[in-house]
């Protein structure tokens, strides 16, 4: 007796399972990164101005330092979800193997550049008298940490790929966890000040990267896999993250455009800003969480051969990102009223923080597009195609941004204009996944 084909309401169902397995550890470990600088932020806050004014300073750089690598988990998670979709674990740990060597080497050669630059660094970005004393400190300390970073973002990838999303969530909880223990435990209990924070957040980091490495390794034995270095496959993984690295900085270029805009339209604008783009990170994090998904989800249908289950799988997924987008949008418009008080109570900063908010409310279902169709190329192994399409993008965003202080408009303005960069993501994302060219099946691309 034959079975029935799958209806496309049981495959949505099948899709939907799928997808909210991924998606929801994916969010929690997502969201639980930013809150170390939180945490950071909270403790050293209490001990004056001037250290909370170097954490400020230093923070962004290590920030930028760390996320301009996060290739080492998207490049990862298609690799090593390709060669699982193909049946061979031991090939997709080897994979991953290569990524976490890669890491290790990027991390030692950026701590070689931040340690002897750490001063030069914190002038160059503005920091006073008063606070760059405290802002080299925690620099050099936590960039020692940047080693232990880059392979969690590594090992993340490894365990995506391998469709497990639930280890890196408590990881990240335990990560959390024992930061704020440490930092409180070492800048007031041992008295080491800011300097006590820099160093409880590199241990929970370095903990983390153990954690993380622990569970690879015992896979690794598991299914027979090396863990020595592999020179071609480190090449191989950087080959395959360098058009990432380029989306990814052609991002930082758009929103750092973006700020240095805002700083031209006035004091309140550019407190606004923040704000805004704040909660547009919050939303980002949120959405990401199903391109996360996606990554995982069509690396190993397209490592199977399944060209079809790839292309299903992609369509729901757009679903969800404009049924998410549509619900975000919703909350947003609505709730501005309740939450703008606990930022600011300058009406100054009001009056254009309401008017922004809404612009970014009515654009959340461009942006759920965005980031799934984001995933799914990235899941395919689509760098070089990602790579040339933020370039285009941020080349057409570059001079309608600027000419916003010049035609005299405000932070709503602005952030037209990124409505108008999202928007023109969202083209050049939808025209690759129509034309088909991003299905490549097989282990590898």
């Amino acid at each position: 007796m034959t079975q029935a084909p799958a209806t496309p309401r049981r495959a949505h169902r099948r899709h939907d399972r799928e997808i909210i397995a991924l998606a929801l550890p994916a969010f929690g470990s997502l969201v639980a990164e930013p809150l170390f600088v939180m945490v950071d932020s909270a403790v050293i806050g209490h001990l004056g101005t001037p250290q909370l004014a170097g954490l400020g300073v230093a923070a962004p750089l290590l920030t930028t330092a760390v996320s301009v690598f996060v290739f080492l988990a998207y490049a990862t998670t298609a690799a090593v979800a390709r060669r699982v979709g193909a049946g061979d674990l031991a090939a997709a740990i080897r994979q991953g193997m290569d990524g976490i060597w890669l890491a290790l080497l990027l991390g030692a050669a950026v701590i070689a550049a931040v340690l002897p630059t750490a001063p030069w660094l914190v002038e160059a970005f503005g920091a006073s008298g008063t606070a760059a004393p405290y802002a080299t400190t925690y620099l050099r300390i936590s960039s020692l940490g940047i080693p232990a970073m880059l392979v969690v973002l590594a090992a993340t990838g490894v365990l995506r790929g391998l469709q497990d999303t639930k280890t890196p969530l408590y990881v990240a909880i335990g990560g959390f966890s024992a930061n704020v223990v440490l930092n409180i435990g070492l800048v007031y209990g041992a008295g080491l000040g800011i300097a006590g924070s820099a160093w409880g957040t590199v241990i929970a980091q370095c903990a983390m990267a153990a954690a993380y490495l622990t569970v690879v390794i015992r896979g690794a034995r598991r299914n027979g896999a090396s863990l020595r270095p592999d020179t071609a496959g480190i090449r191989a993984c950087a080959r395959a993250g360098t058009p990432l690295l380029i989306r990814t900085l052609s991002l930082r270029a758009v929103l750092m455009i973006a700020t240095a805009v805002a700083a031209r339209l006035g004091d309140a604008e550019i407190a606004a800003h923040q704000i805004v783009l704040t909660f547009w990170s919050l939303l980002a994090f949120a959405l990401d969480a199903i391109a996360i998904a996606g990554q995982a989800i069509i690396g190993r249908y397209l490592g199977a051969g399944d060209r079809e289950g790839a292309e299903a799988a992609c369509r729901r997924m757009v679903q969800w990102g404009i049924a998410s987008g549509l619900v975000l949008g919703v909350l947003v418009a609505l709730a501005r009223p309740l939450f703008i008080p606990l930022f600011t109570a300058d009406p100054a900063v009001r009056g254009p923080l309401m008017t922004t908010l809404l612009v970014v409310a009515l654009t959340q279902p461009v942006s759920g597009i965005v980031f799934i169709l984001d995933g799914v190329l990235m899941g395919a192994g689509d760098g070089p195609y990602l790579a040339g399409a933020m370039v285009l993008t941020l080349a057409l965003f570059t001079p309608v941004a600027l000419a916003v202080p010049a035609l005299g408009g405000g932070l709503a303005a602005l952030w037209w204009a990124m409505a108008l960069m999202m928007t023109v993501r969202m083209l050049t994302l939808w025209l690759r996944t129509r034309s088909g060219r991003w299905i490549v099946t097989g282990a590898s691309r």
